[in-house]
């Protein structure tokens, strides 16, 4: 199979994005809007700067889904799960050693030390939220045959971007945060990162015609098995 480098640069875009994200996640950054408070439910909450980049990985998974396919976004989906890893064990074996300024030490380990339980949320998150964005859209592209993609890359965001920050939140922050101020977070994440992708829906139609005209392919996942182990397939 000949691997266009179109191909290539997206699938590039996709995993940096979202290794970018996990990077600057530990700083929280707030939108300029006065909280409202319902009880001990707050809305909007404090966001990770990620918020300005990860939403990028729904928006190129669901071009890579739209126009190559469910197979090739599978593969994509777990090549950026490995190299998240490779990336993860990296700055984890590189903690382990001691530096020469013990300040320095400090600030690496806060920045870019993981603990399990929020790695564990990371990784989770990411596979729900990105299996679930890519099966959706491509099961509304065979409904709608392939008209009015603005739904199908909104309606997956919806459904992919909701299960992501539920599933990350509930991992990460069960037990220390009460639910109340758990809705608060997942509702300001869901509703920003939809918010985004709405935004870039633009940008979205010009990417996906410009690659169906120059690749000369427009994939529909008719009797595409859905399973998201069969990356061999």
């Amino acid at each position: 199979m000949v691997i266009s480098h179109r191909l290539l640069i997206i699938s590039a875009i996709f995993i940096t994005s979202l290794i970018t994200a996990n990077i600057i996640a530990v700083k929280l950054i707030v939108l300029g809007i006065d909280p409202v408070r319902i009880g001990a439910f707050e809305f909007p909450a404090p966001l990770p700067a990620a918020i300005i980049i990860f939403p990028l990985s729904y928006i190129f998974g669901d071009i890579l889904t739209e126009v190559y396919g469910y197979r090739v976004a599978r593969r994509v989906i777990w090549l950026g799960f490995l190299c998240n890893l490779f990336a993860v064990i990296a700055f984890a074996l590189a903690g382990l050693i001691p530096a020469l300024d013990t300040e320095v030490q400090g600030a690496y380990e806060r920045i870019l030390g993981y603990t399990p339980r929020l790695l564990a949320a990371s990784f989770a998150a990411y596979l729900v939220g990105e299996f679930a964005n890519a099966f959706v859209l491509a099961k509304m592209k065979v409904m709608t045959k392939g008209r009015f993609l603005w739904t199908r890359t909104i309606g997956s965001t919806i459904v992919g971007q909701g299960l992501d920050s539920a599933v990350f939140i509930a991992i990460a922050f069960a037990g220390v945060l009460g639910w109340p101020v758990l809705a608060g977070i997942v509702l300001t994440h869901w509703l920003v990162k939809t918010g985004y992708e709405i935004a870039a829906t633009p940008l979205t139609y010009a990417i996906v015609n410009f690659l169906k005209r120059s690749e000369r392919i427009d994939t529909f996942d008719r009797d595409t098995e859905f399973n998201p182990l069969l990356i061999t397939r």
